[in-house]
């Protein structure tokens, strides 16, 4: 039989050009990252947005007519 090599990552080298890896993160970790600084974001905001406090009520608009309630009979 003849021998399969199994060279899946290897990277070729076609004429004289030099393959050059690019210097960086690996992409598993860089996704880590971006999804906890997303976490940490939307963490901040409901934080924010749960802690401050509710504006008070302000006057009717004009013409307004509250509705009525028959809960009297």
């Amino acid at each position: 039989m003849a021998k399969k090599n199994n060279n899946i990552n290897r990277e070729r080298k076609i004429g004289k050009q030099v393959i050059e890896k690019k210097p960086g993160m690996d992409p598993k970790l860089k996704s880590t990252i971006w999804t906890v600084i997303t976490i940490i974001v939307l963490v901040v905001f409901f934080i924010v947005n749960n802690t401050r406090t509710e504006p008070e009520e302000g006057p009717y608009p004009p013409n307004y007519i509250p509705a009525q309630s028959n809960s009297t009979k």
